[in-house]
């Protein structure tokens, strides 16, 4: 979910953004353990507006400075290509000049960044004060068809793969649309899992369907990664959030579920809060029997906004998906994957950029988890996944 839309005036957000100052024993412990974030879209944000994530020029969420201040060492760069790709051509072009950005960043500021291609180059790299730069690919489609190109991304550095976006597409179906064309994986699609595991890429079961998240677990030989998703149970009837029945299923395959911090994510407020606006809006044209202009919409929506104030998530909520993931899946199954540069304003309260990750371990703290248990979260867990899948790459290749 890309860039929404400005959801409030700037006065209410700027207290949405207000949070209490974490504890010094949170901040210890997040500087303490490598976090590793499943997905931070910076790379878009690069692409997009000019950013410059070691100044904090332009940038969103994510900046050298206060991923510091947070203690967030490795977030996973999101090589994200739309969807509108897949059916003209051109994915393939923009995953490599995204890549070709990071590796710009990398070599323009080697004392700040670093690529990080293995779990041990993000350990080393976090020794060395440095922040790694691992690379997911989000949305399949660049692999056009070619499993020449799933080892030339590898080549380049991705480490992981969403399978598929907002659209199905040559690899499998996706959770946003009703056309669930394969029933799942496509027959290409299940090749690609394969490969994956070959060539130790992990697989990303965020955004696509559950019948392809099925065929996924049935498939692999490893462990896989939802790198940004939350619980359905908390979001009804929403496709993109996990079930709890494949939550389960992942914590089984021995994978970790990366809880996404977008509110939509995180509460079903949120998560339909456009509805009564297209709904007032609709009602509002039958009563004017025309459609309004686009400067009569902007103004529409404004108004309607400032009278119906945005429910952002909370702290609380966060902690509840990552409970119930931990009921659900067990304690070395659960991570951290935010979606920072990639929900615009929708970010929970305290929770809005990449300073806040001891927030976070506070309320685990308060919740009952030891320090043994936060490590695991915060990026143990996710560390630990990348190298059994490292390790079924390489028991593949002996034979």
């Amino acid at each position: 979910m890309k860039k929404t839309a400005a959801l409030l005036a700037s006065s209410l957000i700027a207290l949405a953004q207000a949070h209490a100052a974490p504890s010094a024993q949170a901040v210890e412990i997040a500087h303490k353990y490598v976090i590793v974030d499943g997905h931070v879209d910076a790379p878009s944000t690069i692409a997009e507006a000019g950013a410059d994530i070691a100044t904090g020029e332009k940038t969103v969420d994510f900046d050298y400075e206060r991923a510091r201040e947070g203690g967030l060492d490795a977030p996973f760069m999101s090589i994200y290509v739309s969807a509108d790709y897949e059916p003209v051509g051109g994915a393939k072009a923009r995953a490599d000049i995204l890549i070709g950005l990071m590796e710009g960043v990398e070599a323009q500021y080697p004392d700040k960044f670093e690529i990080a291609y293995s779990p041990k180059d993000v350990r080393r790299i976090f020794k060395e004060g440095k922040i790694a730069l691992p690379l997911g690919m989000e949305n399949g489609s660049p692999i056009e068809g070619d499993l020449a190109n799933l080892k030339h991304f590898y080549d380049r550095g991705v480490r992981y793969v969403t399978l598929a976006h907002s659209k199905s597409n040559h690899i499998s179906d996706s959770s946003y649309d009703e056309n669930k064309k394969w029933g799942g994986l496509s027959p290409f699609g299940f090749e690609v899992v394969r490969a994956m595991n070959d060539l130790g890429i992990m697989v990303d079961v965020s955004h696509i369907s559950d019948a392809a998240i099925e065929d996924v677990l049935a498939t692999t030989r490893a462990p896989v990664i939802a790198s940004h998703s939350s619980l359905r149970h908390f979001t009804p009837g929403w496709e993109r959030n996990l079930p709890d029945e494949l939550a389960g299923k992942v914590g089984e395959n021995g994978g970790v579920i990366m809880v996404a911090i977008g509110s939509m994510f995180l509460n079903e407020a949120a998560n339909t809060y456009s509805e009564p606006l297209e709904a007032a809006r609709a009602a509002e044209q039958k009563r004017l029997g025309r459609e309004m202009t686009e400067t009569e919409q902007e103004a529409f929506r404004t108004a309607w906004l400032s009278n119906h104030p945005y429910p952002f998530a909370t702290l609380d909520q966060v902690l509840d998906h990552i409970d119930r993931a931990v009921e659900l899946a067990g304690i070395d199954h659960v991570g951290l994957g935010s979606d920072y540069d990639g929900v615009g304003d929708a970010l929970p309260v305290g929770l809005k950029d990449v300073s806040t990750y001891p927030v976070i371990v506070d309320g685990l703290l308060e919740r009952g988890y030891d320090e043994a248990s936060i490590e695991k979260i915060l990026g143990g867990n996710a560390l630990r996944v990348w190298e059994e899948v490292e390790d079924a790459r390489n028991k593949r290749r002996k034979f």
